[in-house]
């Protein structure tokens, strides 16, 4: 590829990346840049991340989820802060982080076993996070009743600012639900500083905003904050 041809390459991928406010796939980049290889639009991603870090750029390129996405860099979030003004983001609830926790690890798994492990009816807790599409049901057990089993999404990826599964912290050294909601606290440091550059302020992931509401607890008669 000629170096002018390899600076256009350039250009549309800039373009496409600076204005979507999702990840996108190099799938997606290479049905909209006809003739290009998935190999050869990764070879211009690193190329552009390279550049872009060495002259400590305003923006960024990250891979989140299994895509690509371009960001304002965090180390000028000082600035950014004081220009929008940020305003604090409600955190998903210790019930919330509980269960959700236990789906990532332990995934796919049924409603039954995140109540044994957790000790509480978790229906509304569940029926939260899926709605928040952080979780989605991914089959159902083969157990009489065949109950659904559940699944972490893309979205929680995005959430969390993890590139895989495989990026969560060792079962061995999760010690506690804290490390969970310190990950979280961090991924949504990372969604106000780290904003797409396309729309302005819109997220580059879920906002994690909660209505706080209030499950029937079916094993005490209590209810439960989700």
């Amino acid at each position: 590829m000629d170096t002018s041809s390899n600076n256009y390459l350039r250009g549309v991928i800039e373009a496409l990346l600076f204005t979507s406010e999702k990840p996108v796939i190099l799938e997606q980049l290479k049905e909209a840049i006809e003739g290009v290889s998935t190999g050869d639009i990764r070879e211009v991603i690193v190329a552009l991340q390279s550049e872009y870090s060495q002259r400590k750029s305003g923006i960024v390129i990250v891979e989140i989820a299994g895509g690509y996405q371009m960001l304002t860099n965090s180390d000028y979030a000082v600035y950014l802060k004081k220009f929008y003004r940020t305003r604090h983001k409600e955190k998903l609830s210790k019930p919330a982080l509980e269960t959700l926790a236990i789906i990532a690890y332990k995934q796919p798994v049924s409603r039954m076993d995140i109540e044994l492990i957790r000790g509480v009816n978790s229906d509304g807790v569940v029926v939260n996070l899926i709605e928040k599409e952080l979780i989605k049901i991914v089959g159902r057990k083969d157990v009489p009743g065949r109950p659904y089993v559940y699944g972490t999404t893309k979205q929680f990826l995005e959430y969390f600012g993890l590139k895989s599964l495989e990026d969560l912290p060792k079962l061995e050294d999760f010690s506690s639900l804290q490390q969970l909601s310190d990950a979280e606290d961090a991924a949504a440091q990372k969604r106000e500083t780290e904003t797409p550059t396309g729309e302005g302020q819109k997220e580059s992931a879920p906002q994690g905003q909660e209505k706080t509401e209030e499950t029937p607890n079916e094993s005490s008669g209590t209810t439960e904050k989700n």
